[in-house]
């Protein structure tokens, strides 16, 4: 086993570091990676990577995986590293151990944090994404979280739930939310299950109304039911259809006429043709109404 004295700090190409097959770290996600990568382009890297030097003159990763391709990806041209001098089995002790030390915060810990990082730094929204290398609708998301009541986070908690039923349970008023948290735990709703609950608390469906039979209308004589009205559409349809066979018949060389009255019962046209007979001077009148 090495003591503090034996570390030393050294200032390394990524391309000098290879990561060995011990490390405990499965598969990084790019856009985290990503996220890692931009704060580090903006901050450099905070806390150095461990590593120890093999017989062949190379170093080898201890921990610090992500920040050493995050590293790489931001294009730093050399990262700070403390050198160990530890055995292959130290090694990967270290590497556990860095990695369960670094395990996740609950999320509603990382938006309490966030929250307070806000508040006792004075930083602004935008500010404080660009330093965590976060985007500002995340942080926000993050942030939202605390929306929900110190009660129904401790059972979503408890509960195991993920950030997404958190986030379902948001949509709904403040009053609703304790029993649908109830159904999702003691039903142990889906995610689809839980949007599908919600849905319908906030859209309920329409009852359809109880038929009821209409009274039978007693029969009225023929003068007393209302006329029948026409639409606007009907009677210039035959005005205009009236106006075309005077028109057809002026220009075969009959001399006729039309006019129009209205009142507040009926529209009448008048339509007079001039007879041919020249014994004849009286005229033959068409009444339409």
């Amino acid at each position: 086993m090495h003591t503090i004295k034996d570390k030393k700090l050294l200032m390394l190409k990524p391309s000098q570091i290879r990561i060995m097959p011990y490390s405990p770290r499965g598969d990084i996600y790019r856009t985290e990676l990503k996220a890692l990568a931009d704060s580090i382009a903006l901050n450099g890297v905070i806390e150095p990577i461990a590593v120890r030097k093999n017989r062949d003159g190379f170093y080898e990763l201890i921990a610090g995986e992500r920040r050493l391709r995050a590293a790489a990806m931001a294009g730093l041209r050399r990262v700070p590293c403390v050198l160990h001098n530890a055995d292959t089995a130290t090694c990967a002790l270290y590497a556990v151990t860095e990695n369960l030390q670094r395990s996740r915060l609950d999320f509603f810990d990382e938006a309490v944090a966030l929250e307070g990082l806000i508040k006792k730094y004075g930083f602004t929204h935008t500010e404080t994404a660009l330093k965590l290398g976060i985007t500002q609708a995340a942080l926000m998301d993050k942030l939202q979280l605390l929306n929900l009541s110190p009660q129904i986070r401790k059972r979503i908690t408890e509960a195991s739930l993920t950030e997404n039923y958190a986030r379902a349970l948001l949509l709904l008023p403040e009053y609703q939310r304790p029993e649908v948290l109830d159904s999702i735990i003691a039903d142990n709703l889906t995610l689809k299950e839980t949007d599908d609950l919600i849905n319908n608390k906030l859209n309920p469906e329409i009852k359809p109304a109880v038929n009821i039979v209409p009274p039978v209308e007693e029969t009225t004589p023929m003068e007393n039911k209302p006329l029948r009205k026409y639409s606007i559409g009907d009677v210039r349809l035959f005005a205009n259809s009236l106006q075309k066979l005077t028109d057809t018949l002026k220009s075969a060389g009959i001399k006729v006429s039309s006019r129009k009255l209205e009142n507040d019962k009926y529209i009448e046209y008048k339509v007079r043709i001039k007879k041919d007979s020249a014994e004849s001077r009286d005229c033959q009148q068409l009444k339409i109404c």
